[in-house]
């Protein structure tokens, strides 16, 4: 029997408050579309010992870096609060970004969608937009307040990673976010852009560390059925290499 891979993936944090105990939940969506994409999901609760969070990744084959309807806390990167900044709470970050260091450190395989494309840039060393209205000269709608299921065309770079998964012909993702990558981290290089010029998924350089960050969401009600590919592309990388066996001839008597 084929041993499926293990997905670890982070989840949503809500503190304690006056009329609510703290509560941890993450979107149906992330682990159904790992389980049809041939993938066993774990959760991982925001751990507060390294050493605990060493033996969880020790225990998977990739990360999907999950995203959140809340912002990054733009203080923390040498950015002003906006007014359109609403902040995810301090323990969800502090241990998604003490989780994307640690993936990458270890170079184990990571699918980073929304905010958690946007935290793996930060952790590698780039930088964010605050805000794309204020920060991008005439930039498209990301954000639709009213619309839930807003979409806009992607331009794929030839010869990339987004190129092998969508192949040609045009392509339209969801989209809600006010935030995005602007300085592009090292590690990374483009994958696909929106027509004003906004990154809409990187991935890694070197071989050695498979990463694509995809700024839209395909494991979303709102996704495409082709958006399932950015899911099986991920999930190939997580498999196991087939080992190679030598093979031996038995030679001929002179």
């Amino acid at each position: 029997m084929t041993t499926k891979p293990i997905i670890g993936m982070n989840c949503d944090f809500r503190p304690a408050r006056k009329d609510a105990t703290a509560l941890s939940w993450i979107n149906t969506g992330y682990y159904d579309t790992i389980t049809a994409g041939g993938g066993i999901p774990l959760i991982a609760p925001p751990y507060a010992d390294d050493n605990d969070l060493k033996q969880f990744l020790n225990m998977v084959d990739g990360i999907v870096l999950t995203g959140c309807k809340l912002d990054l806390d733009p203080v923390r990167m040498g950015l002003e609060k906006h007014p359109a900044t609403r902040q995810m709470p301090s323990r969800r970050e502090d241990f998604d970004r003490r989780l994307a260091k640690m993936a990458y450190d270890l170079k184990i395989p990571v699918l980073a969608i929304g905010s958690g494309m946007q935290l793996m840039n930060v952790v590698c060393g780039g930088t964010l937009f605050n805000d794309l209205q204020e920060g991008v000269a005439r930039p498209l709608q990301h954000r639709d307040c009213v619309e839930s299921t807003l979409r806009h065309v992607l331009e794929i770079v030839p010869g990339t990673r987004m190129d092998d998964i969508y192949g040609p012909g045009e392509i339209r993702v969801n989209s809600d976010h006010h935030m995005a990558v602007d300085q592009l981290a090292a590690p990374f290089k483009v994958g696909a852009t929106t027509p004003d010029g906004i990154i809409e998924a990187y991935e890694t350089i070197s071989d050695d560390w498979y990463c694509l960050g995809v700024q839209f969401h395909p494991e979303s009600d709102s996704a495409s059925a082709l958006d399932m590919q950015v899911i099986e592309a991920f999930m190939e990388s997580c498999k196991e290499p087939t080992p190679e066996f030598l093979s031996f001839t038995q030679g001929r008597a002179a």
